[in-house]
């Protein structure tokens, strides 16, 4: 059984879960998830694991993310994309370039969100957009985000195209109806990529087409992700050590977490570095990776 990653272009028209389908047909493998949902109108980078690599998916799925999204003036939806039902629309005084990126700019920063009511955050041990298909609406508690930047990148007489970085549990959906209201004009979403998940980027991603073409060269090593992690090389004896559970003495590195090799710069997993003195450390296996089968 192979184990790694696959750096997947998601087309529109499909589920998050539908493409884990897919690749679990394809590779014959029960364990495979993915890092970030995306919608299904949505299209872009969904970074998808299998084998034992699934066991690092948490190490992405808090990674930043950008985006290309389109906003549309003039109404808004029960989702706020346009794939829902008009709930409203108003005529709108189309906004200047200067009122368009001062708004943009604002979003810069820490700042709060209320959730969409068609997401997938429970409530109640529900599902919003169970809730939300059984007409219900519910309170739901804002939730702080982190936009990094935030720019123009055309506007016309229906509205933008802007670019976003931001951070994890960012709902773009949401942050165009919010633009559209400091704006003064009803929005929503009306197009959205994902161009990319931490060093997971569009340009580098495949079609299911290319995907299914080129099985083997498509998956990558599982410690592609952990890129912003720093590495320590083991003896064979220290290695063994780990992978039974036990803690090593290291030299110390200051870093929290690191990406464990052994003898034969094999990835084996991650490890936490606990300060022992100036100089040594203590290394304790945190998700130690068995060998594919």
């Amino acid at each position: 059984m192979k184990s790694g990653l696959i750096n997947v272009l998601k087309p529109p028209g499909m589920t998050s879960h539908d493409v884990v389908a897919f690749v679990r047909r394809l590779y014959g493998i029960k364990r495979v998830g993915h890092a970030g949902t995306l919608d299904p109108a949505a299209a872009g980078v969904l970074p998808v694991f299998i084998g034992n690599a699934t066991r690092l998916v948490e190490y992405l799925a808090d990674a930043d993310k950008s985006y290309r999204a389109e906003l549309t003036f003039g109404f808004e939806t029960d989702t706020g994309d346009d794939t829902g039902q008009i709930i409203n629309s108003h005529p709108y005084t189309r906004p200047n370039l200067r009122q368009i990126e001062e708004v943009l700019a604002s979003f810069i920063g820490v700042s709060e969100q209320i959730p969409p009511m068609y997401s997938a955050i429970k409530i109640g041990g529900k599902k919003l957009y169970e809730l939300a298909r059984a007409g219900q609406v519910v309170e739901r508690k804002p939730r702080k985000i982190v936009i990094d930047d935030l720019s123009l990148v055309t506007e016309s007489e229906t509205g933008i195209v802007f670019d976003v970085t931001c951070s994890k549990g960012t709902y773009i959906r949401t942050l165009c109806a919010d633009i559209g209201h400091r704006l003064n004009c009803l929005a929503v979403m009306s197009f959205l990529v994902r161009t990319r998940v931490g060093s997971f980027c569009l340009e580098q991603s495949l079609t299911l087409e290319e995907i299914a073409a080129n099985k083997e060269q498509a998956v990558q090593n599982a410690d592609n992700v952990l890129t912003h992690i720093p590495a320590i090389f083991l003896s064979e004896q220290e290695s063994q050590a780990l992978k039974n559970g036990r803690s090593i003495c290291c030299v110390k590195s200051g870093a929290d977490l690191l990406k464990i090799y052994d003898y034969q710069k094999n990835f084996i997993g991650i490890g936490r570095e606990i300060c022992q003195s100036e100089d040594h450390a203590t290394l304790t296996p945190v998700k130690i990776l068995s060998p594919d089968r």
